[in-house]
């Protein structure tokens, strides 16, 4: 019998996370102020936890993780690794490939990852209340499930569209314990001054998050604060279990390469999670092309300048060295809510600048077509999210057929598409379209960094 999942123990689950930042070609940029002085711990003790803060700013290649966390991690890590056989016959393609199943949470994505470490660090230190920010929805589920499981209040601001597109999971978070409002609110002062500009905006993360990081520093009692489910180094450092455990896996089924790595690409936390301890071993001398793949509805890698820009629309956040569309962009309503973001993680972008990954946008049909294709072969139905992955994916193995050569490819299954099938019956009758963002809307958000510091990295050697 053909072998198609590599499982571990869970005593095999990483003990340690993976700080890309400490071997970077060129040292990571600072966050700013406005003024342009670096950013301070303790300027960002009012939004995060100083335990977290620590994460954020750590020049350490590894950092432990502690017991307690594990022990929650471990309510479904490690997860399995899968060889998609199915499809690769039905690609007829040499290459073989794997992927990584984070839809096994039980919020059915990655986000748990970070979400159970970010829940937990705040309990230590005390906070009583957790506010964030969603798109698609799959972050905000998985911060009410972490809080459930150590006992914090959780308040979610989601993104419009994805609030009325995805209803379910809003009710996850309902389930959990969770507080949902739709985003822009009259909650708080940054979704009023949207609001008055545009009573039917759709919002943006940028908008949410704005929301977010306001009713945190707002809350008098110093027991609430902000969480993040990606963007940040303390986020991509928790989701790096999936690529470490994925390289114990590929070395159990005897894989001694892998040439290809591909995720899909919102703010960066996913990608980064499977992709980072693998870029490890690029900048030591491995020859591995690794993928992010972003919308072609919002380009912030493929086409958007590596500036300093703030994280949120309303300028509350600091300013932060990426790739980025704009503070004020708001991206076309696709169904993938989660890659709608205007920026890339600052560990990201770096990446990007120094050549260590090449990043690729695809169209929306172009991913539902990847998607079902995936669904009819390997059963399993992707997010509209994981598809951007897909695509590639598919068009990697073809490639590897034209070529007649074997590949190893490994990609992140992000998450599952089960409270998504009303994007996918959209795209059974012919109702959905393709978004290429237009240029003169990308130079309009030019202008938004007139002022900004430069951000240009400082190589060595």
């Amino acid at each position: 019998m053909e072998q198609i999942k590599v499982l571990l123990n869970d005593d095999e689950i990483p003990r340690q996370w993976y700080n890309l930042a400490a071997d970077l070609p060129s040292p990571p940029l600072p966050p700013l102020a406005p003024d342009g002085t670096p950013i301070t711990p303790e300027m960002l003790a009012p939004v995060f936890p100083m335990n977290l803060i620590e994460q954020e700013v750590s020049p350490q290649r590894w950092i432990d993780i502690p017991e307690e966390i594990l022990a929650l991690l471990t309510i479904w890590r490690p997860s399995p690794l899968f060889r998609a056989r199915r499809l690769e016959r039905a690609l007829g393609t040499p290459a073989r490939i794997y992927y990584k199943h984070e839809g096994m949470s039980p919020p059915g994505s990655h986000k748990p990852n970070t979400a159970v470490a970010q829940a937990w660090y705040n309990k230590q230190f005390g906070v009583k209340r957790v506010v964030t920010e969603t798109g698609a929805g799959q972050w905000g589920s998985a911060l009410a499930f972490a809080s459930a499981l150590v006992g914090l209040e959780c308040l979610v601001f989601m993104v419009r569209v994805s609030f009325d597109q995805k209803p379910y999971r809003r009710l996850m978070m309902e389930a959990w314990g969770c507080n949902c409002i739709p985003s822009p609110s009259k909650e708080t002062q940054a979704g009023r001054t949207i609001l008055q500009q545009d009573p039917e905006s759709p919002g943006s993360l940028g908008i949410a998050i704005s929301e977010a990081v306001e009713t945190a520093v707002s809350d008098g009692s110093g027991q609430t604060r902000y969480s993040l489910g990606s963007v940040l180094n303390h986020v991509l450092l928790h989701q790096t279990v999936i690529g470490l455990e994925a390289k114990k896996q590929l070395e159990k089924i005897g894989e001694k390469q892998v040439d290809v790595v591909i995720g899909c690409v919102g703010g960066g936390s996913n990608f980064a999670g499977l992709a980072f301890p693998f870029l490890y071993d690029k900048i030591c001398g491995a020859n591995i092309e690794v993928v992010p793949v972003e919308p072609t509805s919002c380009p912030t890698l493929t086409r958007a300048p590596f500036v300093y820009d703030h994280g949120d629309t309303a300028r509350m956040t600091p300013l932060l060295a990426m790739h980025s569309l704009g503070h004020s962009f708001v991206p076309a309503p696709i169904h993938a809510g989660g890659l709608r973001y205007h920026g890339v993680a600052p560990l990201v972008s770096h990446a990007a600048m120094e050549g260590l990954i090449a990043p690729r946008s695809y169209s929306q049909l172009r991913c539902f077509e990847a998607a079902v294709q995936w669904a009819r072969t390997e059963g399993y139905i992707p997010a509209p999210e994981t598809s951007h992955a897909l695509a590639a994916v598919v068009d990697e193995a073809i490639k590897a057929r034209e070529e007649g050569q074997e590949r190893v490819i490994l990609f992140n299954w992000s998450g599952h598409g089960l409270l998504d099938l009303a994007s996918y019956d959209a795209f059974f009758r012919g109702k959905l379209t393709d978004y290429v963002l237009p240029e003169e809307d990308l130079k309009r958000a030019m202008a938004e960094f007139a002022g900004h510091p430069k951000a240009e990295l400082h190589k060595e050697g």
